[in-house]
């Protein structure tokens, strides 16, 4: 049984690769109907309850339901995006769409963000409602549209639009499950938290010109290089979130170590001597707010001299900063060349965070345990966002599970995310599709 569900897991994951559903961020991309028609098609004959819901031409979320008995039991999201970002395909060392199963990985755009637990979901949920599972409050299976760039089309459309459709006390997505510490007692990482979103537009101005007369001119593009060059220059004072001791402590480190990691005025000098670039990134964004300056644009032609250049900027903010926050640090980033932009909210979301004392909580640790008995979930702030801020905002409780295989080096695991080469094992999409039902059933059974 477990070995017919894994390998549907790997199957659906290798279609939904295949829609490539890739969200640039422009409203006519992504076109997850493709994914929500494969996912549709799959639940379709279960005896779930599915409806598809397409606010704007193409950008599809599907919501499936198994009704509870119990009107007064809490009900259980499983919620997994089906869109994927941008990819450079010569980057790659095999097809980025090509779904491709080559010793027991599944490679492809969205093997690990997210594909892998949507079709996990899918599959988990699937195999209860097939089965005749009546769980005493409702489980929703959820694969939504647009989570890669702000929601508008998919998750905060929904909460805004169609709230009933969706609202769970309780809603599992990405990302957690990657083991860290003693290999004979490990830490299991379940994410509760995650860093506010701050994107940021600014715009600076010039003169237009022709090209061949660039002397003495005012080119937005000029002034804009030395603008990103700042934002990418910057850093901001190293803070310590709340969960941050509990993190250095499930790293495996010394205890030399983790004082360096756990003083602000030593932590950077660390982190630029780690040997591995993947991880000091990660621990670098868990205690740092970051800027990061990604997309450009506005220049026209060779040969005219640009007159307004766009900078998209990627704030992620620690738990406590707002807007003002985000002010202090485009000041203190840019200095004196502030005044040489104009700046234009995109997003603005708060961190979020979620309670661990929850029936949920300890379904999730009953669950771990059955393949790793001596395992221990630690609760963990993602430097990312994910949809779980929409949920937090309406008043659930969000975790980011899953269940990784032990081999999975967290630094190699976080640089397959946006990445080259993206791709998951097999052993983990079987670990993962079985904690969805070992969960369900230990807490709607």
């Amino acid at each position: 049984m477990a070995e017919n569900l894994t390998g549907e897991s790997v199957e659906l994951l290798q279609t939904l690769i295949r829609n490539r559903c890739v969200n640039d961020g422009t409203p006519e991309s992504g076109q997850e109907i493709r994914n929500a028609a494969t996912l549709r098609s799959f639940l379709e004959g279960s005896g779930a309850d599915i409806e598809i819901f397409e606010p704007t031409p193409g950008r599809a979320s599907l919501v499936a339901r198994i009704d509870g008995f119990d009107p007064e039991a809490p009900s259980l999201c499983l919620m997994g995006h089906t869109d994927v970002v941008p990819v450079n395909p010569e980057g790659w060392s095999r097809d980025p769409f090509g779904g491709e199963l080559i010793d027991g990985e599944v490679w492809g755009r969205g093997a690990i963000d997210m594909l892998n637990l949507t079709s996990s979901m899918a599959v988990a949920f699937r195999s209860l409602a097939v089965s005749g599972f009546r769980p005493r409050g409702d489980l929703i299976y959820f694969a939504v549209a647009d989570e890669e760039s702000g929601s508008a089309h998919g998750a905060q459309w929904m909460a805004d639009n169609q709230r009933d459709a969706i609202w769970a006390d309780y809603v599992l997505t990405e990302n957690g499950g990657l083991h860290s510490g003693p290999a004979e007692a490990p830490h299991i990482g379940i994410n509760i938290a995650e860093k506010g979103v701050s994107w940021r537009r600014l715009r600076v101005k010039g003169t237009p010109g022709h090209g061949s007369t660039p002397f003495r001119g005012d080119n937005a593009l000029v002034k804009a290089a030395a603008v990103v060059q700042r934002l990418a220059d910057y850093r901001a004072p190293a803070r310590f979130p709340e969960l941050w001791a509990e993190r250095v402590q499930t790293l495996g480190v010394d205890e030399e170590t983790q004082a360096v990691l756990m003083d602000a005025d030593r932590i950077d000098a660390a982190l630029d001597a780690l040997p591995s670039k993947g991880a000091a990134a990660y621990l670098y964004s868990c205690t740092h707010t970051t800027l990061s300056p990604n997309a450009s644009r506005g220049a026209m032609k060779t040969n005219v001299i640009p007159d307004q250049i766009d900078i998209e900027v990627d704030i992620r903010t620690l738990p406590g900063e707002d807007q003002e926050s985000v002010m202090g640090h485009l000041h203190q980033a840019l200095g004196d060349l502030i005044d040489q932009v104009d700046i234009e909210v995109i997003i603005d979301t708060p961190a979020t965070t979620s309670r661990t004392g929850t029936p949920l909580w300890d379904s999730l640790q009953r669950a771990v345990s059955r393949p790793f008995p001596r395992a221990r979930l630690t609760p963990q702030m993602i430097v990312g966002f994910t949809d779980s801020r929409i949920y937090r905002q309406m008043g659930a409780v969000a975790y980011g599970a899953g269940l990784f295989s032990p081999t999975i080096e967290p630094g190699d695991f976080q640089s397959r995310f946006h990445g080259n080469d993206e791709r998951v094992d097999v052993e983990s999409l079987a670990l993962t599709t079985q904690l969805w039902l070992d969960v369900a059933n230990d807490l709607m059974g």
